[in-house]
């Protein structure tokens, strides 16, 4: 038996909340904004604990810290996303035990995740990730590059295309925020324009989560204000 932690169940609950009222102040319905948490660097005791306070989607970074966890917590109803960025050589173990992936920004990642999901399995749920801010940093494409391969990734018939997510700059300002937010839905807008059937869009963590909301986002990526500081 996990020694569950007290504290997450009232991160969930008042991330909940929060979620709703953004949701209410900007005329949407609270259902349209699903929660996944980020347990990255969490035991398994702490992801046990958001999931008895209600979170079905758990979001990790590592695949070799994943899966310990994953294995621990077979049979709970947990949907697992894989949010970090994916090495070709690891696309194997995260097209079999995962149920969504949200950074791919290359042809060669997806045709690998197609080739490696399993046949029993239900299509693999996949987000392009828009680098929005154009940083070196962090992956993803320019908007310019995202139809093309939007275009390709939708003919692989082991995955499914469900959206677009975005890692913006961090900015203190919440107008600053909105604005990356905004670039994301409209580049989002214009791939369900030309037909690509579009239901989701990955943006927001706890520090912008808010104005990600604001701006139309369907899932929100959230660790620290569910489970604090991250352990070292």
């Amino acid at each position: 038996m996990l020694s569950l932690p007290q504290n997450c169940s009232e991160g969930v609950r008042l991330t909940q909340n929060r979620i709703a009222e953004a949701a209410r102040a900007a005329g949407r319905s609270v259902d349209s904004v699903t929660l996944l948490a980020v347990s990255k660097g969490q035991s398994s005791a702490a992801i046990e604990s958001a999931a008895r306070a209600g979170v079905e989607h758990f979001g990790e970074n590592f695949l070799q810290e994943s899966l310990p966890k994953m294995a621990e917590l077979e049979g709970r109803e947990i949907t697992w996303h894989f949010i970090g960025r994916l090495q070709a050589n690891k696309t194997r173990s995260v097209a079999e035990r995962f149920a969504w992936v949200h950074a791919v920004d290359r042809f060669k990642i997806a045709e690998r995740l197609d080739a490696q999901r399993p046949f029993h399995a239900a299509p693999l749920n996949v987000c392009l990730q828009l680098n929005v801010g154009g940083e070196p940093s962090k992956g993803g494409l320019p908007s310019a590059d995202i139809a093309a391969l939007a275009r390709q990734v939708r003919e692989l018939p082991r995955l499914r295309l469900r959206g677009l997510m975005s890692m913006p700059p961090a900015e203190a300002d919440v107008a600053r925020q909105r604005q990356w937010f905004r670039e994301t839905r409209q580049v989002f807008d214009y791939l369900n324009e030309h037909g690509f059937g579009l239901d989701t869009l990955s943006m927001g963590t706890t520090a912008d989560f808010e104005a990600a909301v604001a701006e139309g986002s369907t899932m929100v990526r959230i660790g620290t204000a569910i489970f604090g500081p991250r352990p070292d």
